[in-house]
């Protein structure tokens, strides 16, 4: 257990190793005590800095809520029925935003997003736990600090109350569920009707936003991103993606040792040199078919020059350097839906504001907005990724040489009659 001390501290009663521990702790427990300072239980809400091995080493925890949307299920496809949690900031979260547009689905599933800066998620000063929270959009005069206190933030895009709960944290809306969990994470998917989390899974969560809601008037239904011949394909693609690159820059970030840190990186740089390679011969991961796997992908692709290359370390080559992966980024960007999930805002504000640890003072660096160039173009970003993408065109440009070929033989059998 943890015995909190005047100033906040905390002392562990760590599994002894030798006497002189023991007598050491025995000797602060007895402080405490002298200081009338009660023990509490040690601190169950944890966040992403603490999901650490004994090497240093990040490990994601798994998912607790993991129910499906389906007909005849408990938890059936109706309009209006369901509100899906969301940070613009998050990858995992920023997948199911983009299907929720490319389906369509807005009109039938509500929409609540966080402030991307974290705060404090309980008001006893014991507990420090920092995570995503709710402001009012409203609030013109709204001024946001880290949790060191430092940084100065307003009022950013996306934003909304949590029209569901009336909750001021994400933590309060699983501590209203019967089931434990120790982090309080986002995307969540939750059924208005019996007030339940449905699933706090992306890669759930993405599967039945693909096919559950068909039905329902307005939607998408001839976009299938999962196809059934694709399955194994996509299962092989996704073995890789996800522990190298779409976690691995979380490991590099995260990490806490230098072994820790070069093994994610070492790991994280093999597979973008492979993507490289494997997006010069294939338009995308599965062939020449979009599917779920190239979304699970974008999210981080999408934020790697903005936030990953400074703040997580990941710093061997931007993704700009790779000319197959940036013109696959481009190309799934500029997909109708796909831009709508994207705030640069969110996920600059989010990343470098939100763990002291890491930045202190909170401040966000410019990036390539800073520019000369750049400096009058406030969706300079943006605009980068728009830019023609050159992807798709492999086929045209032997269609084209086909016929520049087959023009010449022509011209020259004509040549040759006109001699004869």
């Amino acid at each position: 257990e943890y015995f909190t001390c005047t100033d906040y501290s905390s002392i562990p009663m760590s599994e002894p190793t030798s006497a002189e521990i023991i007598a050491s702790l025995r000797q602060q427990l007895a402080t405490c005590q002298q200081l009338g300072i009660k023990p509490v239980s040690k601190q169950k809400a944890k966040g992403a800095l603490y999901q650490n091995d004994k090497k240093g080493a990040f490990k994601r925890k798994n998912a607790v809520f993991t129910n499906v949307v389906k007909e005849g299920g408990d938890f059936p496809p109706e309009s209006g029925r369901y509100v899906l949690y969301v940070s613009y900031a998050c990858p995992w979260a920023s997948r199911c935003l983009a299907l929720l547009h490319m389906k369509n689905l807005t009109p039938h599933i509500e929409i609540c997003s966080v402030y991307p800066t974290w705060g404090r998620t309980h008001e006893n000063s014991d507990d420090i736990h920092a995570g995503w929270v709710f402001v009012d959009p409203e609030d013109k005069k709204l001024n946001v600090t880290n949790t060191a206190g430092y940084g100065e933030y307003g009022l950013v895009e996306y934003l909304t109350k949590d029209t569901v709960f009336g909750k001021k944290t994400v933590r309060d809306i699983y501590e209203m569920q019967d089931q434990d969990t120790h982090t309080y994470s986002v995307p969540i998917f939750v059924d208005k009707k019996t007030k339940k989390i449905v699933c706090n899974e992306s890669s759930i969560i993405v599967e039945f936003l693909n096919r559950a809601f068909n039905k329902l008037p307005g939607v998408n239904a001839s976009l299938d991103l999962s196809p059934p011949h694709l399955k194994e394909k996509q299962e092989e693609v996704n073995s890789w993606i996800y522990h190298d690159i779409n976690n691995g820059v979380y490991k590099c970030g995260f990490a806490k040792s230098q072994e820790a840190y070069q093994e994610a990186f070492f790991a994280l740089y093999d597979s973008l040199d492979k993507l490289e390679d494997h997006l010069s011969k294939n338009r995308y991961l599965c062939g020449n078919k979009l599917s779920m796997a190239d979304i699970r992908l974008f999210v981080t692709l999408i934020r790697f020059d903005e936030v990953y290359v400074v703040y997580f370390k990941c710093n061997g080559k931007l993704i700009r350097e790779y000319p197959n992966i940036l013109g696959y980024t481009r190309e799934i960007y500029q997909i109708p839906g796909v831009k709508e999930s994207v705030s640069f805002t969110h996920i600059k504000n989010h990343y470098y504001t939100s763990h002291p640890t890491h930045n202190l003072y909170g401040v966000i660096p410019i990036g390539p907005r800073g520019l000369k160039a750049n400096r009058k173009d406030p969706k300079a970003i943006e605009n980068f990724y728009l830019k023609p993408h050159g992807r798709g065109c492999n086929k045209m440009k032997k269609l084209s040489g086909f016929f520049i070929f087959a023009a010449g033989i022509a011209a020259a059998i004509v040549m040759l009659k006109k001699r004869a």
